[in-house]
């Protein structure tokens, strides 16, 4: 198997676990922090929340957000004839998979103490924090939840809005949507802080009193802005990109191990050493942040003493890198 093989089959793989990984750290943010103090979202995730509450757990939130994403998806490829990966499909499929039953696998013990016990504004926060990561580490590796993101797609082909205005208002109605929804709450005993049980053995509830809501309301909208900039922080990161300039006697080895391996592009400049009044190749490299490592041991292994210089830029725009947006 050659080199580009391997390390495609390698990057396939470790995207898709990161999909995995980040599914699971998003869903695991709702069901330890934000299901157990009835916390409300925006999203699809704060609608599916809201039936999840309305109906006493009849309906498990891992349903609901499975039928409202795919009557999204399928919305979007009749109106706008777009298509959707492998990895959103995917992602959607064990999103909605995780929600019905990781809930159900967490010990009531662990979310006492780490979510009820230590009340809604750290739940709050840290539930947005996993979410954030979560979503920031799909979208970084090709996967995407779907969601809203599809409606403001549909709105903004038909008015001059842009999707980020559309994806904040939809955010904003879901969340004061939620005082007129309404949401039960299970009993806790103050004592051991787990359910009360009736005679059955299943858990007492009672309706969320109007006062609870306007709060659940404030936490909301403290969810949306912690989720939003730790997902902003986590892309802009992951997609950071760096500029390299590499001075080597062996810059055409180095050249086409780049573009074969690594499949970057490498532009070759002329150059004059000053000091030493010689002709020179000077090879400048654009590439993220998160491949700089493998491209330096490439760099080392076929010539150590080559000199680089490698600094941060503000923004990459083409092929293989951002798009200027209209």
């Amino acid at each position: 198997m050659s080199t580009i093989i391997q390390k495609n089959a390698v990057t396939v793989i470790k995207e898709w676990l990161l999909v995995t990984l980040g599914i699971l750290i998003y869903v695991g943010g709702w069901s330890l922090f934000l299901i157990p103090n009835n916390l409300v979202g925006g999203g699809v995730s704060g609608i599916s929340s809201m039936i999840q509450y309305a109906t006493n757990g009849a309906i498990q939130m891992g349903y609901s957000y499975f039928v409202l994403n795919a009557i999204l998806i399928i919305a979007a490829v009749v109106i706008l004839g777009m298509g959707f990966g492998a990895k959103t499909l995917y992602a959607i499929v064990l999103a909605s998979v995780a929600l019905r039953f990781l809930p159900g696998l967490i010990p009531t013990e662990i979310i006492k103490h780490l979510a009820l016990d230590n009340g809604k504004l750290l739940s709050v926060l840290m539930g947005g924090l996993m979410a954030g990561i979560g979503i920031g580490m799909s979208i970084s590796n090709g996967g995407s939840t779907g969601g809203t993101d599809i409606i403001a797609l549909i709105y903004t082909k038909y008015h001059n809005v842009s999707p980020g205005k559309v994806i904040l208002f939809l955010d904003f109605v879901i969340i004061l949507s939620s005082l007129v929804v309404p949401s039960y709450v299970t009993d806790i005993d103050p004592e051991t802080g787990l359910a009360i049980l009736d005679a059955d053995g299943k858990a007492l509830t009672h309706l969320m009193p109007i006062y609870d809501k306007i709060t659940t309301v404030l936490y909301g909208l403290i969810l949306v802005t912690v989720n939003s900039y730790v997902l902003d922080m986590y892309i802009s990161g992951s997609q950071q990109s760096v500029q390299l300039f590499i001075l080597s006697n062996e810059y055409e080895k180095i050249a086409d191990s780049i573009t074969h391996d690594l499949h970057r592009g490498v532009t070759v400049l002329d150059g004059k050493g000053w000091y030493t009044k010689k002709d020179m190749k000077v090879l400048m490299v654009l590439t993220r942040k998160t491949d700089l490592n493998l491209l330096l041991r490439y760099i080392k292994q076929i010539d150590p003493h080559a000199f680089l210089s490698v600094s941060s830029v503000n923004g990459v725009y083409g092929k293989g890198f951002d798009t200027i947006k209209k």
